[in-house]
């Protein structure tokens, strides 16, 4: 018996000279459909294309499951770091998202900090489907 494929979705968006890059999919080893709880796996990459040393200091998801139901998430920092990126220089993380749904978006942005200028501003995470594989009802 052959299981869901394993579908990746993508998006990516470049905002005052940085690439932020997602790539995310289903994780089947954190899941738990009965309860019910679908797990996705997201890893970002972010590519600093500017020519200023910059640093990421806060992150804001806003998480969409397939029932409408909207959930915001605020923090410090990525999976413990605020990452100083120099020109040329990138930073790739992996976290987790669970839903109550098998389907459900996600978009977001992260406030940066200019160390040339001191001045903040907002870097767009394109948004991206979640999606539990291809399913097909018999």
């Amino acid at each position: 018996m052959n299981g869901p494929r394993v579908m990746h979705t993508t998006s990516e968006a470049i905002t005052h000279g940085i690439r932020v890059k997602v790539r995310a999919r289903y994780s089947s080893e954190h899941s738990n459909p009965a309860q019910p709880m679908w797990f996705f796996l997201y890893t970002i990459t972010l590519e600093n294309e500017s020519n200023e040393t910059v640093q990421l200091l806060h992150r804001h998801w806003e998480i969409t499951d397939a029932n409408g139901n909207v959930e915001h998430v605020r923090g410090p920092g990525v999976v413990g770091e605020q990452p100083v990126l120099r020109p040329g220089q990138s930073f790739e993380y992996t976290s987790g998202c669970p839903l109550p749904t098998p389907f459900g978006f996600m978009k977001g942005e992260y406030r940066m900090v200019s160390e040339t200028t001191g001045e903040t501003f907002e870097v767009d995470i394109a948004g991206f489907p979640l999606r539990f594989g291809d399913q097909t009802l018999n």
